[in-house]
């Protein structure tokens, strides 16, 4: 078993990040430039209004962005979220929520990407982030 926590970081181009499994988040589909993920609501994703708590919606539109993103990379490259601006239109208490994400622009050191949160068929929220693309100096470690 692994003991360090970058030994144990799971290949981004076959399997979802530690983070987003914690809260139940699924990749539906992915390919260059677009990604599709999918989180069923349950009581931990709830904050203490009863309603689904920012940060997931926010989680879901930030991990769609970087699948899809992270399918246009070069081996060795990695991308990070530079920014995102997120607007929120409906509560959620409980459902399916469907995240569509689509790469913009896409440049030698930044991206710009699309997300749309679908409760079911309804938008709920939109998101666009900015995302640097670059090859790490030296292997990365927490």
């Amino acid at each position: 078993m692994p003991d360090t926590l970058s030994q144990q970081r799971p290949d981004p181009r076959t399997r979802i990040n530690p983070f987003a499994e914690l809260i139940d988040m699924v990749i539906d589909e992915r390919r260059p430039g677009y990604s599709r993920l999918s989180l069923e609501v349950a009581r931990h994703h709830l904050n203490s209004n009863g309603v689904v708590h920012g940060a997931v919606t926010y989680a879901i539109a930030d991990t769609g962005m970087g699948a899809a993103l992270h399918a246009t990379l070069d081996a060795g490259q990695i991308c990070a979220t530079i920014e995102i601006k997120m607007s929120y239109f409906k509560p959620i208490i409980s459902g399916r929520l469907i995240c569509e994400t689509t790469l913009l622009n896409r440049g030698r050191k930044v991206a710009n990407l699309d997300s749309r949160v679908y409760l079911d068929d309804t938008l709920v929220a939109i998101a666009n982030g900015n995302y640097a693309i670059f090859t790490p100096s030296k292997r990365l470690s927490v």
